[in-house]
């Protein structure tokens, strides 16, 4: 869980690189895996022919977001990403950024959310040294896991305002 490729994940994105394909990377913490996780996973894996996906480990969660998450244990939200079509391999790593696991990967392009600046997006000057592409994709207005905790917590279901 440090971020390290196994060798089996080295070697599947060796084979795609051989193979031509173009890798994406993206990474997020995905805790209660929602509309706007998906849509933004399939924009994401639309840039490219493979899509590479970190996902934060709990100790890095807890760190970034306090000690009332995740809701969800890496390995599982890691399991359920991996399972959308979308996604062609789910890495949890431990680190509070993906700085690491981006210079394993060497991914062609790397997308983060529209509410990330350029300057602001971990990886950034690595992926662009090695004529790489960095891209954001929009987020949709209120689907958001803070916002289905606050309903959660409000006790309201999804059909209230």
């Amino acid at each position: 869980m440090s971020g390290a490729l196994t060798d089996s994940e080295r070697r599947q994105i060796e084979a795609w690189r051989a193979a031509g394909e173009k890798i994406v990377f993206t990474n997020g913490v995905f805790d209660l895996l929602h509309r706007g996780h998906v849509e933004y996973l399939e924009e994401s894996r639309a840039l490219g022919d493979r899509l590479v996906l970190g996902v934060n480990s709990d100790a890095s969660v807890r760190r970034i977001k306090g000690p009332e998450r995740p809701l969800v244990p890496a390995e599982e939200r890691a399991e359920l990403l991996a399972a959308l079509a979308c996604v062609d391999l789910a890495l949890v790593f431990d680190e509070d950024t993906p700085e690491r696991l981006i210079r394993e990967v060497e991914p062609d392009v790397l997308v983060k959310g529209g509410d990330w600046t350029p300057d602001r997006i971990v990886g950034r000057e690595f992926v662009e040294a090695r004529g790489g592409r960095v891209l954001n994709v929009p987020l949709r207005a209120g689907l958001s896991t803070t916002a289905l905790i606050e309903r959660i917590v409000a006790g309201k279901s999804a059909l209230e305002p």
